[in-house]
């Protein structure tokens, strides 16, 4: 998606250790219009699957994963980072590590949610070591659903979570793959840029 690369390298900004902030559009303040945008991209390209549900990890990935699933028109499913009281019942839950926070998370997803018969499109805002998707994964086989595949707005091409997933067999379609990035100099390298 042009209109996205053009944006991050606008209005991102580059971090030591790798990190990438687009909290002015994306996972912070969020422009809407540039959501539908990545909505209607995620359903073109996965518009010969069968999903009815998709699921996303708190709390940056909800945004996007709404205006998505309006797309397709199915409900969301978030994975909560911690247990509160108005989970009910029985729950799946894993471990997940974040690449940004630098900590290992519990999410859970009731059961009422997500089962057999669902197929589950997973979208998330970033793909680094792959760790949150790999923790939605392991949830939505838990849970007997079948996982249709993973639509990320931006991957980090040079960590591995992108061919890690891949590897494991699962559909991953980035919109956005940064290949390099430069915190000196400010510059950002897409895949298939020289």
């Amino acid at each position: 998606m042009e209109e996205l690369k053009a944006r991050i390298r606008r209005d991102g900004k580059i971090k030591s250790g790798n990190v990438l902030k687009v909290d002015s559009f994306l996972n912070h303040q969020m422009d809407v219009n540039l959501f539908t945008e990545i909505g209607q991209e995620f359903k073109r390209r996965f518009a010969g699957e069968e999903i009815n549900k998709i699921l996303t990890i708190e709390a940056s990935g909800i945004g996007i994963a709404c205006i998505t699933a309006q797309s397709f028109g199915v409900p969301v499913v978030f994975a909560k980072k911690t247990q509160t009281k108005n989970i009910a019942g029985e729950v799946y839950t894993t471990q997940v590590e974040s690449f940004t926070h630098g900590r290992v998370y519990d999410i859970i997803v009731s059961k009422e949610f997500l089962g057999k018969g669902d197929k589950v499109l997973l979208i998330d805002d970033f793909l680094a070591n792959g760790k949150a998707l790999e923790g939605l994964a392991c949830l939505v086989r838990d849970s007997g659903a079948e996982l249709v595949g993973a639509g990320i707005v931006i991957e980090k091409g040079f960590q591995p979570g992108g061919d890690m997933l891949r590897a494991r067999g699962i559909r991953v379609e980035s919109l956005a793959v940064i290949d390099r990035m430069d915190e000196v100099t400010g510059t950002i390298v897409f895949r298939g840029e020289a």
